[in-house]
C-alpha cells in the first residue's frame, strides 16, 4: 500500500462517560402516572493526532413525571479512528456520518442496559439518519457563515 492510499481503521470503541441520576427516588417510584421521555443526541469529533480522530456521540435520556425527574441517563460513547489521505469534503463525511453509524449501535444498547438495571423499563433510542444530521449541520454552518469555513466540522446538540 502506497503512502498516500486513502486509509480508514477503527483504533477503539469506548464508553467515554455515563450518568445516572434519580434525584426524586423512592416517592416518585411509588406514582402511577405515565412518564414523560425526552431525549437528545450529540455528535462532537476532534482531531487528537496526525490522521486520528475521535468522534462521540452523547445521548441525553430525561424521564418526568409532571415537573419532577424520575430518571436522567446520559452516556457518551467514542470511538478513535484513522482516517487519511482524503480529500477534505470527504473526511468531513466520514467524521460526521459513518464514524456515528458505527459507534451507535453501542450507544443504544448501553442506554437500554443502564435504564433496566435502575429498575426501569428500556429505553430504546430509535435509529438515527446521521447523513439527515450531518447535512442539516452543514447547511446551517454554511448560513451562519456564508459558506466559510475549513477543517472537520463539530455536530453538536442535536435534538
Amino acid at each position: 500500500m502506497a503512502d498516500n492510499d486513502p486509509v480508514f481503521q477503527i483504533q477503539r470503541m469506548y464508553l467515554k462517560d455515563l450518568s445516572l441520576e434519580q434525584p426524586n427516588s423512592p416517592k416518585i417510584l411509588l406514582e402511577q402516572a405515565q412518564p414523560q421521555v425526552d431525549i437528545n443526541l450529540g455528535v462532537g469529533a476532534e482531531s487528537v493526532a496526525d490522521g486520528i480522530f475521535e468522534v462521540t456521540v452523547t445521548a441525553t435520556v430525561t424521564t418526568k413525571v409532571g415537573d419532577r425527574t424520575l430518571f436522567l441517563v446520559e452516556a457518551k460513547q467514542a470511538g478513535i479512528f484513522e482516517i487519511r489521505n482524503l480529500p477534505q469534503d470527504q473526511l468531513q463525511g466520514i467524521v460526521g456520518i459513518v464514524c456515528p453509524q458505527m459507534i451507535y449501535p453501542y450507544l443504544r444498547a448501553i442506554v437500554s442496559d443502564v435504564c433496566t438495571r435502575a429498575g426501569f423499563p428500556p429505553i430504546l433510542l430509535t435509529e438515527v439518519n446521521f447523513q439527515a444530521m450531518f447535512e442539516a449541520q452543514q447547511a446551517q454552518a454554511a448560513g451562519a457563515t456564508n459558506g466559510a469555513g475549513d477543517g472537520p466540522r463539530i455536530i453538536t446538540g442535536v435534538n
